[in-house]
């Protein structure tokens, strides 16, 4: 299929995904909002027998696609970019890691840096609480809920994203991972369906946080100024930061969404450092090693552990809670981290967003968590500050912070770090929800941006007024159960669509070469072309001229032939396009003439005739082909020699097309 001129993908309101969602958003928060208590006891019962009947498949699917993510990471596959071959990635690390940690789970750490290890030490799930056992396997549990899991579900969802929508064209929108196992069907009714259950997701589980969010920021200020605790101060809370979101929103992701991620880190390094430091220090770096090996150690046993032997409710309150709310949230989280991860290798995505932010997540965790217990275990506090953190767990970090020295500026900063976090996952949220109503392209339009925001915000009002949000929140979990079906069928299509690719460069590697070498030029000209540096105007008539004429005699030959061809003609670009009658995008010949600019060589400059005016700038006329640039020139070509090196490149397509059909893929 040739993608690249498909009508789908003008960049427009996809009208069935935005007029549903929106129709349902409303009726559903209409329901929450008027019937509270009867809509949280049904939720709370189908929640109670999806946990009894397919907690194994729950436990059973999380570890597959961590065992995916790795084989994959580790694999010959790794080495394929996400998206054109010569393309280098969009940001840099310290920037892109900044960005898909904020959008992940910063807010959650925030709100269980200290909840959880607490709450784990005074209630675990095996053993005697209150005591050092208690408190080791308390850190554990609290590692593989927030470890590598976590991230593998956002890595896989985020890697099918980010291939096919950078490999092959299609739109970034989850109904492209499904592109390999229904093909053209994604742009129809299974493919909005897809689309319009990730939106409900997305929006679901940003409203609920932005709401059990502002509770906590509440309770911060309650804390440093003796703010009420009330539904009105809460109302602005939202009003304020849905606001600070939508101006952010209209940026876009390199001014606003960037600047804020990185603010968010210096931040959160910040407050990390002090408790660090005015913590037991040496004693936090000691635990944090070992807490590190005590996951790594029983990260099989935890990973398959149902407490089938056991029978208890515990799994059902924390880890399969868990699973179900990273699965909710991975449609989301993962467009977003495929959103700004065009360009990087599928081994650098990979380790990078499993292993970066889960090792930043166990710092913080030990920091805050062994922190907390070390406090409580001193015969000053006697377990009080336990005791407070159960009676309030949204307090929990300013009960902690409180313990320390200059509790007012550190209680302060972490009311602006969870802020900011609030901020980033609205805007990061509305740019994907954007994406989702907006066939998968950038609609353009800030008004639907700052529609999205504001939705979030009115959800979050109206169900803290009503005390739906459990209930939003419970919706959002069920939801986890057939959309993890649909990731273990999207991960089977792009294992797929790997094995082609790679089948495809076996296939190259084995037939004739391409380029200078397949093409009869004089050594005199070979010369005089390595050392030219055309401008702008000879390698443009040059396209014009002998490249568009190669191009329409081989297309001209190959309609004879009884296929289908298309020649793309502007200003910068020629390319022939040959359908093979397939649904994979690999099966599409592709052989475009690119204009690429270059700075020319200092040590070239002074052999030129140049005048001050003129840019130090040369031109080449690039090969791209399906996979991306192939980094070798041929201005200067005639028109035979260029023929030779289409002729050149389509044997070498037939080649792979042909032991494809022998593989019977």
């Amino acid at each position: 299929m040739n993608t690249r001129n498909d009508p789908s993908f003008s960049w427009k309101i996809n009208k069935p995904v935005f007029i549903t969602s929106t129709a349902l958003i409303i009726m559903l928060v209409v329901l929450a909002a008027s019937f509270p208590y009867q809509v949280a006891s049904a939720l709370e019962h189908v929640q109670q027998q999806l946990i009894f009947n397919f907690s194994w498949f729950y436990i059973l699917a999380v570890a597959l696609f961590l065992i995916f993510c790795i084989s994959i990471a580790l694999s010959s596959y790794g080495q394929i970019k996400l998206g054109p071959d010569h393309i280098e990635p969009d940001f840099n690390r310290v920037t892109w890691f900044s960005m898909l940690f904020s959008a992940g789970m910063g807010i959650g750490l925030v709100f269980f840096g200290v909840a959880e290890p607490i709450m784990h030490y005074v209630l675990p799930p095996e053993g005697e609480p209150r005591t050092l056992a208690a408190a080791q396997q308390a850190m554990t549990i609290t590692f593989f809920h927030w470890g590598l899991h976590a991230w593998a579900i956002y890595a896989l969802v985020g890697l099918m994203l980010a291939y096919f929508a950078y490999r092959h064209n299609l739109p970034l929108s989850i109904r492209s991972s499904l592109y390999p196992l229904i093909g053209d069907r994604i742009y129809g009714g299974w493919g909005h369906l897809v689309d319009i259950a990730a939106l409900l997701g997305t929006l679901f589980g940003i409203a609920t946080s932005l709401g059990f969010g502002v509770v906590q920021i509440n309770s911060g200020l309650n804390y440093l100024f003796e703010t009420p605790v009330t539904i009105g101060t809460q109302f602005i809370l939202i009003i304020v930061i849905t606001l600070i979101a939508m101006v952010s929103a209209t940026t876009g992701l390199h001014k606003g969404i960037r600047r804020l991620s990185e603010l968010n880190l210096i931040l959160v390094l910040l407050l990390l450092g002090f408790v660090l430091l005015l913590g037991p220090t040496v004693q936090l770096l000691q635990l944090f090693v070992q807490n590190v090996g005590d996951y790594l150690s029983s990260l099989v046993a935890k990973t398959f552990n149902l407490y089938a032997y056991q029978q208890t409710g515990w799994i059902g309150g924390w880890t399969l809670f868990y699973w179900g709310w990273w699965i909710a949230w991975s449609p989301f989280v993962g467009m977003f981290i495929a959103r700004i991860s065009r360009g990087r290798t599928i081994r650098s995505f990979l380790l990078g967003v499993l292993f970066v932010p889960a090792g930043f997540t166990f710092i913080w965790m030990t920091v805050f968590g062994n922190t907390a217990i070390y406090l409580d275990m001193q015969p000053q506090t006697d377990g009080l500050l336990s005791g407070d953190i159960q009676d309030q767990v949204e307090t929990a970090i300013f009960i902690l912070l409180q313990q320390l020295p200059l509790p007012v500026i550190t209680c302060a900063l972490t009311i602006l770090i969870a802020a900011v976090f609030f901020i980033t996952s609205c805007d990061s949220g509305a740019l994907v929800m954007d994406r989702l109503t907006s066939k998968g392209q950038a609609s353009g339009m800030h008004w639907q941006r700052i529609f999205w925001v504001s939705i979030c915000g009115v959800i979050a009002a109206v169900l803290l007024y009503a005390g739906g949000l459990r209930a939003l929140q419970t919706v959002a979990l069920i939801s986890a159960l057939p959309f993890a079906i649909v990731i273990l069928f999207a991960a089977y299509g792009l294992l797929r669509s790997l094995q082609l690719e790679k089948m495809k460069q076996v296939a190259f590697d084995s037939s004739p070469g391409f380029g200078m070498a397949a093409t009869p030029v004089s050594w005199k000209r070979r010369l005089r072309h390595i050392v030219n540096y055309p401008d702008k105007q000879k390698v443009t008539q040059f396209l014009q001229e002998q490249g568009y004429s190669a191009l329409t005699k081989v297309a001209e030959e190959l309609n004879k032939r009884g296929l289908s061809t298309e020649l793309k003609r502007e200003v910068t670009t020629i390319a022939l396009i040959v359908q093979h009658g397939a649904q994979h995008n690999e099966y599409v010949f592709y052989y475009g003439v690119h204009m690429q600019d270059y700075l020319i060589p200092r040590f070239a400059l002074s052999n030129l005739d140049l005048d001050e005016s003129d840019e130090e700038k040369y031109y080449r006329a690039e090969v791209h082909l399906t996979e991306g640039g192939q980094h070798y020139d041929i201005m200067g070509y005639s028109e035979e020699e260029i023929i030779a090196d289409v002729l050149a490149q389509y044997d070498r397509h037939m080649q792979f097309l042909h032991f494809v059909t022998d593989k019977q893929l």
